[in-house]
């Protein structure tokens, strides 16, 4: 049980001004896990002032002091790896087998990453009789989600800081103790009052303080696209930066040229892609899109994976590939799409909106599988944030960029091919921030971001610290 009672502001553990607090709950055994404050808007404004004043001081520090206090931070959360592996499978459900390595691991990885990307900064630059200067942004607002919840922070609090920015962060109120954590390790390293603040609280009070203060200079939010346009709309009479990372519904194009085990290696590839974290992901490819003549053939192939390899069971003793979802009412809406794609027509393959019977207890609900799919259904339309795979027919390669590029969103795609250059030239026409083309990995130094509704601007790596950076010109 961890129990906070204070928020992290100008370098000191505080009581919020507001006298509530928020539980968190396993989403395993829905027992109470936690608890942190229930944050207002004075808390904000508290925080905001500790990062306004910070900030001269931190941005004329050098970036090899920077950098400095990043590398400290990555090895924090490192030397504590395990210990937020296990909060953050309760919180959120993914097994621990797989959140040492994610949810822990890899935010350490982009820590570090920031080491080295401050270097490469083109800090001055001289054109004609101007000297161009990259300065940093000032107080950032850091608005993040409770899927990945300490990736999404580090993605964000490492690149603002690598610049020189303060920031205020807002985690999840759905999965905050991790926050809770880096808090901790940040007061441990020393470094500066106010450079670093913690709110907790939810969107409606203390992220909407964040977006609307006129104090804070840039929100970077991760979340959904609903939630994504109130907090642009919030910001806007401010005129700060906002920066959106948000839903995806996207498409893995298998083109009709594979066979054998290429084409078996592809389609298991797709279905691991798509319930990675029981769907709880915003690249998830949720939608298979697959030669018509081949359908059939491919579909045996996904329900053969599906039921011999996404097994649920009790995250924390890794007892199965699948955890539980979030909570009762991320539950209860994976459910009504599965209804939904049920009642309007689509194959269910495997699966369905059945409570797993061996499971009483924990937010979980069956990996599931539609066929024959239509583009124009909800299920296809609509981003669920669960384990559940539409495949989709195409008639030929044409047909299939059609149905692909045929959504609100652009955020992530896939294509697999025999021929690579083939794949290449289909993945350069999708509309979408990233393709992996047969099965390329996920790159934490690569841009990260989306097209049309999956948001606006850049993280990781180099084009993720940019984001927090702007631009002068001194003519000379």
């Amino acid at each position: 049980m961890r129990a906070y009672d204070s928020q992290y502001i100008d370098g000191q553990w505080v009581p919020s001004t507001g006298s509530s607090t928020i539980d968190v709950i396993n989403a395993a055994t829905e027992e109470v896990m936690g608890s942190v404050p229930d944050g207002t808007a004075e808390d904000v404004d508290r925080a905001v002032a500790a990062a306004a004043a910070a900030f001269p001081a931190w941005a004329a520090t050098s970036p090899d002091e920077r950098g400095k206090a990043i590398q400290a931070i990555a090895e924090g959360l490192s030397a504590r790896n395990q210990e937020l592996a296990e909060t953050i499978t309760g919180e959120v459900g993914m097994p621990i087998f797989l959140s040492q390595m994610i949810q822990a691991g890899l935010p350490a990885a982009v820590a570090t990453s920031y080491v080295s990307l401050i270097d490469e900064v083109a800090w001055e630059e001289t054109i004609g009789n101007s000297l161009v200067v990259k300065e940093p942004i000032g107080v950032v607002g850091a608005i993040t989600p409770w899927n990945y919840p300490l990736h999404q922070i580090v993605a964000k609090v490492a690149p603002a800081l690598a610049a020189g920015c303060t920031v205020v962060l807002k985690p999840s109120e759905v999965a905050p103790l991790n926050a809770f954590i880096l808090a901790e390790i940040i007061d441990g390293i020393g470094l500066p009052a106010g450079v670093f603040n913690l709110v907790s609280g939810t969107g409606p009070v203390v992220g909407e303080a964040i977006a609307a203060h006129p104090d804070v200079d840039m929100v970077s939010f991760t979340g959904s696209t609903r939630a994504g346009t109130r907090v642009a709309e919030v910001a806007a009479p401010t005129v700060k930066r906002v920066a959106l990372e948000l839903g995806g519904k996207s498409a893995n194009v298998i083109l009709d040229d594979l066979e054998g085990d290429e084409l078996d290696a592809a389609v298991r590839k797709g279905v691991g892609s798509c319930y990675l974290n029981s769907g709880q992901t915003c690249t998830a490819f949720t939608r298979m899109l697959v030669p018509r003549e081949r359908h059939d053939e491919i579909v045996d192939i996904v329900r053969d994976e599906v039921e011999s390899v996404y097994t649920l069971g009790d995250p924390a003793a890794g007892a199965g590939r699948l955890g539980p979802l979030i909570s009762d009412a991320q539950r209860t809406r994976v459910r009504g799409y599965i209804e939904k794609g049920v009642e309007e027509g689509a194959t269910l393959v495997t699966g369905g909106a059945e409570a797993p019977a061996d499971l009483p207890t924990g937010y979980y609900v069956q990996p599931t599988v539609f066929a024959g799919v239509d583009n124009s259904m909800t299920i296809a339309r609509e981003e669920i944030f669960g384990p559940v795979l539409s495949v989709i027919p195409y008639d030929d390669v044409d047909d299939a960029v059609r149905i692909a590029n045929d959504t609100d969103y652009g955020l992530s795609g896939g294509v697999w091919g025999a021929d690579a250059e083939r794949a290449k030239a289909v993945a350069r026409r999708l509309r979408t921030g990233q393709v992996e083309v047969n099965g390329g990995g996920f790159n934490p130094l690569a841009p990260f971001g989306g097209y049309k509704r999956s948001g606006n601007g850049r993280e990781l790596g180099k084009y993720g610290l940019e984001e927090f950076l702007q631009t002068k010109a001194m003519q000379l």
